[in-house]
């Protein structure tokens, strides 16, 4: 049985282009995600960062929800300790009345920006985060004591549910957590050097059922630049190991061309960067990543893959996530399978 694959977008603006036209493009790749039998749509929270337009993921969900019938779309994730967590609360309540059983809610702990931008969000204390998500919760049910001073709070719309929770992290505290609470968890492999496995048995060995997920389920996050060749992927992965150096560095500026970082004078401490981003990628053909990927998802016991691709052209975007749907044999993504007319 093949595992659904999903889509995570950061919203990449490349050089030469501007956010506002990589917002258009999201709609284009969510629609065509949709058709090649895609089981989500995510989009992230980052905020400050010249080469990431999704700075308001709510309405960025809003937006693509609109935009498309049946594929799930969600955060992936909200940073909690960024908002209070009525305001969320109210956000995925709206989403939700919006469009019924569709909205997923992925949260988050990191600020998502640099220590600049994080004190003009005037975030919460992160230690706050359990606390945070339980309040979240909370509100949502109408459940605080008579005692407490949210006791009368109520979230609007209160005649939908809040959509499913999803954790998202790459530890054993918050899988733990994930679990204890009845909720999703994603383990973001795609970032995190950290092995995914223990953090997903911790989940599972922590699970209890839940309304929403009477059974546990994990995702795992991978970076995946697919092409026809190997020589071509790794060209159009070059972009993002340019951009890694740089982020390394603390300069931010839109996602850099392959050309611009094939050109770039790397030091042998950028090298060393460069190889540490590509332990953490899947760059190569078709055949090449479904083998890797589907033997990592396999040891991990993952019960899905969320996919990101920062790659600097929208077109060669498209390409890649159509060739890894083929791959993976989604059901809309190729031609009709054995026995199918």
């Amino acid at each position: 049985m093949t595992i659904p694959l999903s889509v995570l977008d950061l919203v990449p603006v490349g050089a030469g282009s501007t956010a506002s036209q990589a917002i258009r493009d999201s709609v284009e790749l969510a629609r065509l995600a949709e058709g090649l039998g895609y089981t989500r749509y995510w989009l992230a929270e980052h905020h400050g960062m010249p080469s990431i337009a999704s700075s308001s993921p709510e309405i960025l969900i809003e937006h693509v929800a609109s935009a498309t019938e049946r594929i799930r779309v969600g955060s992936g994730g909200i940073m909690l300790p960024n908002h209070a967590p009525l305001r969320i609360a109210e956000a995925f309540h709206t989403l939700e009345a919006l469009h019924p059983g569709r909205i997923d809610l992925g949260i988050g702990r990191a600020p998502g920006t640099d220590p600049a931008t994080s004190s003009a969000l005037r975030p919460f204390d992160a230690e706050q985060y359990p606390q945070q998500l339980a309040e979240l919760v909370a509100l949502s049910r109408r459940s605080f004591p008579e005692d407490h001073p949210f006791h009368r709070v109520r979230v609007v719309p209160e005649d939908v549910p809040l959509p499913p929770v999803w954790l998202l992290g790459s530890s054993g505290a918050t899988a733990r957590l994930a679990g204890s609470m009845g909720m999703g968890y994603g383990f973001a492999s795609h970032f995190s050097p950290t092995p995914a496995g223990p953090a997903i048995r911790t989940y599972r060995e922590s699970f209890r059922p839940s309304e929403r997920f009477p059974e546990p389920h994990a995702i795992l996050g991978a970076a995946v630049v697919c092409a026809e060749t190997e020589e071509r992927a790794a060209y159009l992965a070059s972009s993002m190991e340019l951009a890694w150096v740089r982020l390394r560095q603390g300069r931010f500026g839109p996602l850099p061309s392959p050309d611009e970082a094939l050109a770039y004078p790397y030091t042998p401490q950028d090298r060393a960067t460069v190889e540490g981003y590509r332990a953490l990628s899947f760059v190569g053909t078709p055949e090449t990543i479904r083998s890797r990927l589907g033997r990592l998802a396999e040891e991990a016991g993952a019960d899905e893959v969320i996919v990101t691709s920062m790659i600097h052209s929208h077109g060669e975007r498209l390409r890649s996530y159509a060739l890894l749907a083929k791959a993976f044999g989604l059901t809309r993504a190729g031609e009709p399978e054995d026995g199918e007319e």
